[in-house]
């Protein structure tokens, strides 16, 4: 398959971001470059981008259709949550702006064979990264059911997550769950039929809380939020794009308590704490698609940015 990714709040994220010709800025989730692509298009010789992916499909396709820039290009298959260590290998102190969008790309959901969609039967993988250990295969066939409830509870939100990991665990006693379509019909076997008839697909919310349990997007989010606000230069800015509300939480959260960090109690007229805002918000309430890109591009309906600048 082609990688293809279609960049989703491309002109609100390259308005945010502020583009110095000259600067350094950082994808942390490179995916096929789409929004690479317009942060190059603004980049001089002397400009620099860094390209961060886990997915080595994604670096390879991304390389294939930045080459044309003649910007510099540093191109690593880490984590965007490494941005610290991946600055420090390549002698970069601070960055004058960074993109980090949480979504799946459509290449992965695509694609059948990485096992990240209920609307195709595929192995059960979700890994972003083919080279780590854990698959959903694993989580669905060897987590407790006590385990699968909290993880489709918590990451997706699904109020019949008890019920759900019930069903998995019936069913697993038979033979393993191996595919994306055995779990999508034990999913609909146990949601009820009333519930089935309105909302999003009755497999969407288990589906996307185990992806986040196989690549540990969560856990990374703050600590990665955190550093890319230390690594920006003054000036400097942070774009985000999120598609569920755990992530957008975690954003807005981290914003928050960057530009406004004073642990004081209320009613005390003089800070004490000692603790100054190093960022201020730039956005200060999320940002959405239009009607116009939500009605061309479904996967953007979803969709929130937030924006952070260093002061």
């Amino acid at each position: 398959m082609e990688f293809n990714h279609v960049p989703v709040l491309l002109d609100e994220c390259i308005e945010g971001l502020s583009i110095r010709p000259g600067g350094i800025y950082a994808d942390g989730t490179l995916g096929g470059g789409g929004h690479a692509s317009a942060v190059c298009e603004r980049l001089s010789e002397e400009g620099t981008l860094i390209g961060i992916d886990r997915d080595s499909d994604a670096l390879e396709a991304a390389q294939k259709r930045l080459a044309k820039y003649p910007c510099r290009k540093i191109f690593v298959k880490s984590n965007y949550s490494d941005i610290k260590g991946i600055l420090e290998d390549n002698g970069i102190n601070a960055i004058d702006g960074a993109l980090l969008d949480l979504g799946v790309s459509s290449f992965q959901l695509d694609n059948p064979e990485r096992g990240f969609s209920y609307m195709n039967d595929a192995p059960l993988d979700m890994r972003m990264n083919r080279d780590d250990a854990l698959t959903a295969k694993d989580v669905v066939n060897g987590y407790s059911k006590a385990d699968l409830t909290r993880i489709i509870s918590t990451y997706g939100e699904e109020r019949w997550a008890s019920r759900i990991a019930s069903f998995i665990e019936e069913a697993r006693k038979e033979k393993p769950v191996e595919t994306t379509g055995e779990l999508t019909d034990i999913i609909k076997a146990a949601v009820p039929a009333s519930a089935r008839r309105t909302g999003p697909h009755p497999a969407k919310r288990t589906f996307q809380a185990i992806r986040i349990e196989v690549n540990e997007e969560l856990e990374r989010l703050e600590k990665a939020l955190e550093d890319f606000c230390d690594v920006l230069a003054t000036g400097g800015r942070l774009c985000v794009i999120s598609f569920h509300s755990l992530e957008d939480r975690i954003v807005k959260d981290v914003m928050a308590r960057r530009a406004d960090p004073c642990t004081c109690p209320p009613g005390i007229p003089v800070c004490v704490c000692g603790k100054v805002a190093d960022i201020r918000k730039i956005t200060r309430k999320p940002v959405i698609p239009s009607d116009e890109e939500q009605e061309g591009n479904p996967r953007a309906r979803s969709a929130k940015l937030r924006i952070c600048e260093k002061i």
